[in-house]
Formats: C-alpha cells, sequence, structure tokens
C-alpha cells in the first residue's frame, strides 16, 4: 500500500465560560499557550486551552493517532490543570514518529471578548515554539459570533485547527 507524502488533520474545540470559584468553575483564560485577561474562564480538567486542544486533534487526526480525550482522559487525576503544551508537544511526537513534520498550521479561535487581534502574533509564536517549527508555518484568526449562540453570548470559547503533514 502506498502510504502519502502529505496529510491533513482537522481538529475542534470547545469548552464553556464561567466565572473564576467561587462563583462558577472556570479557569484563567489561556489561548495558544498565552494567559488573557478575563473575567470568565474555561471549564475544563486541564488548563482548558481550547486553541491547543484543538490542535493536538489535527496533529493526531493526520496520523490516525487516537484523539486527546483518548490519550489524557478528562477523568484522569495526572492532567487535573495540566498545561496542554503537553498534550501538543505528545502529538508531535506522535507525528514524527509516524514519519511526518508539520508543514503549517492555519487556526481560526471564536470568541466575543477578549479580541485576540493584539496579541495573535503571540500566540502564534508560542505555538511555533512548541511545534518546533518558524512562526511563518502558523496562522491564528480570531472571530466572534456577532452576539449569537452560546459563544456569541459569551458563554462559550471555540476553536478549529488544520494541519498539513509532510513525509520527512
Amino acid at each position: 500500500m502506498l502510504t502519502p507524502n502529505m496529510r491533513i488533520g482537522h481538529g475542534y474545540d470547545l469548552h464553556r465560560l464561567e466565572p473564576p470559584p467561587p462563583q462558577g468553575s472556570g479557569r484563567d483564560l489561556v489561548i495558544g499557550g498565552v494567559r488573557f485577561e478575563s473575567e470568565i474562564g474555561p471549564v475544563g480538567h486541564s488548563d482548558a486551552d481550547a486553541l491547543m486542544h484543538a490542535v493536538t486533534d489535527a496533529i493526531l487526526g493526520a496520523v490516525g493517532e487516537p484523539d486527546i480525550g483518548q490519550l489524557f482522559p478528562d477523568d484522569d487525576p495526572r492532567h487535573e490543570s495540566q498545561d496542554s503544551a503537553v498534550f501538543l508537544t505528545e502529538a508531535i511526537w506522535r507525528a514524527r514518529r509516524a514519519g511526518f513534520e508539520l508543514a503549517n498550521l492555519d487556526a481560526t479561535v471564536i470568541l466575543e471578548r477578549p479580541r485576540l487581534k493584539d496579541r495573535k502574533q503571540e500566540i502564534r509564536e508560542r505555538l511555533a515554539e512548541i511545534l518546533g517549527i518558524e512562526v511563518e508555518q502558523v496562522n491564528v484568526k480570531g472571530k466572534s459570533h456577532e452576539g449569537v449562540d452560546a459563544v456569541g453570548r459569551r458563554e462559550a470559547i471555540e476553536a478549529h485547527a488544520v494541519v498539513l503533514l509532510q513525509r520527512r
């Protein structure tokens, strides 16, 4: 069987947003490894970084590996408050073990507030650092939902990621 020289992977994640304890269960808002000031944050077992989770799943999917929930279950106490960079590092290691390298990453974060525009470069740099690639290989877009649905009402954050892997 012929193995393709390139693989595409898509990842998606969504986290509910709440105030921090004691009013809610929200964590600090971290997007792509960058901490944002916000009165609400994602609810999740790990640090709940929706962007890193989507990128992790995109890479794992491209090489046919188990998804993030299978590798790092949310009922495993070892992953409580875990930095999502650990998950992303594991995903890129698995891709390299399979003989692939990351050609590029294109990601979209959907969130009403805070806006990403002034911090996108910082997110790109952090993701490139973790992935071991050049910043130019990483693109991050920020979108809002214009007040529509849970994301638009500031009740959730959503992230999509697409990766292209090439054989090394």
